[in-house]
């Protein structure tokens, strides 16, 4: 299994970005995808996920719940995270991922720059 990731780059703050993430292969079992990010001198940390369960649930992260929003892209196995209200603090390398029945893929970074 391999990810693309495409989107990101470079806005000021209030801004929006849009993320996307397609897998290659074939997964045997897809239980989520999701976002993750990591910012210089921080551990990496999960953004959103999207379940791919029939209930289609999602989980955010507290600092950017009502400003993101992860979709699954119909009938494909990709997704799209969508950025509104960025702020400084969300400038980081995002990396898809992939849980596939228990193993992990991961997507290689796409940077996120939010000017103040």
């Amino acid at each position: 299994v391999q990810l693309q990731a495409s989107g990101g780059g470079f806005v000021q703050a209030g801004g929006a970005l849009r993320l996307a993430c397609e897998a290659s292969g074939r997964p045997m079992r897809i239980i989520n995808m999701g976002w993750h990010r990591q910012a210089p001198g921080k551990q990496r940390e999960v953004v959103a996920l999207f379940w791919f369960s029939s209930a289609r649930a999602t989980n955010y992260t507290d600092s950017v719940k009502g400003r993101f929003a992860i979709s699954r892209d119909n009938g494909k196995d990709a997704i799209s995270l969508q950025m509104n209200s960025l702020r400084p603090d969300d400038t980081a390398v995002y990396y898809c991922s992939l849980n596939d029945f228990g193993r992990h893929y991961w997507g290689q970074g796409t940077q996120v720059t939010v000017s103040s």
